[in-house]
């Protein structure tokens, strides 16, 4: 007799060449609609699924997994970061997390580069003005922006996207700096010809341009707290491409219209989707709508990883990307 095939319960809509395979594979519940489910939603779901395939739209907490039906053995996440997850709640009922690292490295720090270079030469600004038919012709003084080349770029958190980061900042002439729990090997520093600041807020308030690479975990919550964040050069520009609560928003706000900071390029919020109209509506900034891995290449690699983890856990094995609490 054949073995039941799992049924696995997908939130959102994912590209077709993913849906197609997990058809095939498994018993499969899609998201037609592609809106993020609610609650009530979630908890429905986890009590019918053997296997969830959440997002990062999705919160997976506490009050969701205590719901969650016997059949839940696995929490396949549709992202690279788990914070959406209660990664301790599900590991105490005995269900399994996985994620998908690695596969957004390059996606992502390209679009950093892209920010970091659209806020420092006003791009966002000069597409105004041709949008607006404002544009007075060119000037040799109008719309000046900043040179990157020579410049001190502060990264914080150096893992797999952060040295993708400094390789490409290396190339366009910028002097690398990082922060992060551990040091990296001597050969690697060398290799990124990196500087390792064991106090962040000593690196923080030397450099031109810091750009943000860790996960957002309890303990990164805020990292860039208002004292923090006052700790920047007047001249100095911030970039955000990991997750929108590891910077208070709301000071970044106040800094940025008093003019106390250069500029800012973001492609993620504290309280995403939504946006602050105060923030859309300063000058200097390059916002984004979280596009940071809107590759497909990047969403079918994504895909792949979140079958080859399902397999593996409906054949009895380890996923091999297996998050555990201590991980976060």
């Amino acid at each position: 007799m054949a073995r039941k095939k799992p049924l696995v319960v997908v939130t959102r809509k994912l590209p077709d060449a993913i849906e197609t395979r997990m058809r095939e594979l498994f018993e499969t519940r899609f998201n037609a609609n592609d809106k993020p489910m609610t609650q009530a939603e979630l908890v429905e779901a986890v009590r019918a699924a053997d296997v969830l395939v959440p997002t990062v739209t999705d919160r997976v907490d506490a009050a969701v997994l205590s719901q969650s039906g016997a059949n839940l053995k696995l929490v396949a996440n549709f992202g690279n970061g788990v914070d959406n997850i209660d990664v301790d709640t599900a590991t105490k009922r005995g269900i399994t997390v996985t994620n998908t690292p690695g596969v957004l490295t390059e996606d992502t720090a390209d679009m950093t580069m892209a920010l970091i270079l659209g806020v420092t030469r006003r791009l966002r600004e000069g597409i105004r003005s041709i949008d607006d038919e404002t544009w007075p012709g060119w000037s040799p003084t109008w719309m000046l922006g900043s040179r990157v080349r020579g410049k001190r770029l502060g990264i914080v958190g150096m893992g797999r996207i952060g040295q993708a980061v400094a390789r490409r900042a290396l190339a366009f002439g910028m002097s690398i700096h990082y922060h992060n729990r551990r040091r990296l090997p001597l050969e690697l520093e060398e290799k990124l010809d990196a500087t390792w600041w064991e106090s962040l807020d000593q690196m923080l308030n030397r450099m031109d341009m810091v750009t943000i690479h860790c996960p957002h975990t309890p303990a990164t919550y805020h990292l860039l707290s208002a004292r923090r964040l006052r700790l920047l050069k007047p001249e100095a520009y911030l970039i955000n491409t990991a997750r929108g609560e590891i910077v208070d928003e709301a000071e970044l706000i106040c800094m940025l219209v008093a003019g106390d900071l250069a500029g800012a390029g973001l492609d993620v919020y504290e309280g995403e989707p939504a946006v602050s109209r105060k923030l859309v509506k300063c000058d200097r900034v390059l916002l984004l709508p979280h596009l940071g891995s809107a590759t497909i290449e990047s969403r079918l690699e994504m895909g792949e990883k979140v079958i080859v983890n399902i397999k593996a856990a409906v054949d009895g094995h380890t996923p091999p990307d297996r998050v555990l609490p201590s991980m976060i």
